[in-house]
């Protein structure tokens, strides 16, 4: 029992999920909501779920383009994180719901946009599944709050201090949890996952490791930052969402991490399973930072994306190391070996066109 919840079990697999009642449960009969089921993550987690019978509904907001989601038997409910009602509507009658949609961007014309998703959106969606008396809420977070230490590789225990953040997107994230765990310390049944640097295939976007996996393989790549970050595979990540609510503990947070490289490291696996060399420079950080500052006043004159951003390069100014040996050895979180997620990345964007591919793949 965990703060007054008990765990049902299910006797065809054994699987449990803390509900309100003891009862036994399988995942077919489980009703879950996933918001941002049309982007990178959320769309694995999605699939992760529906491979277990799960009966999902996912939240969509009316200019999304759903294609992603036509090979899945999902119920689709139009709804906006800016929008509690149609929140309340999409919870009702859900057992789990799955907030995993989020502003994730490294520069933003505007910041009040992405703390007014990130933050004020993340209050409204577990607002709205309390209210709806959902039995678990998994929310995901981001290992970008977990504070990284020079002695060692951070863990769950690492809290970081607003005034630390290197990027609006880091602040807006570490707010964003702090709002969870203030809805913990009022009775929420919320788990926590806080994914590292994610990579794999649906990279659709792509994400600024996807573009860097694309760039790379394209030969595109003339230079590269060599900063430490933390990879995992976008697929173990969805899996630990799924770990997280049938065997995490309420008012917990797991890393969803796996291995420690330098991004010249990350290269030379990418060089492995295509055939291209690694490029010889690296770019120093004053270099960077410079070139993001330019990159992004071209942007604020002709519109778009800089390819580059202060941020981005602020982000990488510490090694990001993490220890994700809680949600291993707690929820039996996998570790896929990174030469394969990377393999199937690259497959991924070859076969559906985003590069154009020059090696032996």
């Amino acid at each position: 029992m965990v703060d007054g919840w008990q765990r049902g079990y299910c006797a065809e697999c054994g699987q449990g999920l803390f509900v309100k009642t003891p009862r036994r449960i399988h995942s077919c009969r489980m009703r879950a909501l996933v918001t941002g089921a049309t982007g990178f993550v959320g769309n694995h987690v999605v699939r992760a779920l529906v491979r277990r019978g799960v009966e999902v509904r996912v939240l969509i907001r009316s200019t999304s383009d759903r294609s992603v989601l036509a090979d899945l038997p999902v119920t689709a409910v139009a709804g906006d994180l800016m929008e509690p009602s149609t929140l309340k509507e999409a919870c009702q009658g859900m057992n789990l719901v799955v907030h995993v949609a989020a502003d994730y961007r490294l520069w933003v014309p505007d910041p009040k946009r992405m703390y007014d998703v990130n933050v004020t959106g993340t209050n409204n969606v577990i607002g709205a599944a309390v209210r709806a008396g959902v039995d678990r809420i998994v929310y995901t977070s981001s290992a970008v709050t977990v504070a990284t230490r020079e002695d060692r590789a951070a863990t769950e225990a690492d809290f970081i201090e607003t005034e630390a953040c290197r990027s609006t997107y880091q602040q807006t994230k570490v707010q964003a949890e702090r709002a969870a765990w203030e809805w913990i310390r009022r009775g929420a049944r919320i788990t926590i996952v806080n994914p590292s640097t994610v990579i794999g295939p649906v990279d659709r976007q792509p994400s600024p490791t996807g573009r860097l996996i694309r760039d790379f393989v394209s030969g595109r790549l003339p230079a590269y930052l060599n900063a430490m970050l933390n990879w995992i595979d976008v697929r173990d990540v969805a899996e630990g969402h799924w770990l997280a609510a049938t065997r995490g503990r309420i008012g917990e947070r797991y890393l969803l991490a796996h291995e420690n490289l330098t991004v010249g490291q990350f290269l030379a696996l990418l060089a492995q399973t295509c055939g291209r060399p690694i490029p010889r420079w690296r770019i120093p950080y004053a270099v960077a930072y410079a070139v993001g500052s330019m990159s992004e006043l071209w942007a604020g004159w002709l519109g778009g994306e800089p390819r580059a951003t202060r941020d981005g390069v602020r982000m990488t100014t510490v090694p990001m190391r993490y220890n994700g040996m809680k949600a291993v050895n707690d929820l039996g979180l996998p570790q896929t070996p990174l030469r394969i997620t990377v393999a199937d990345a690259v497959r991924w964007l070859i076969e559906r066109g985003y590069i154009q591919h020059g090696g032996s793949l």
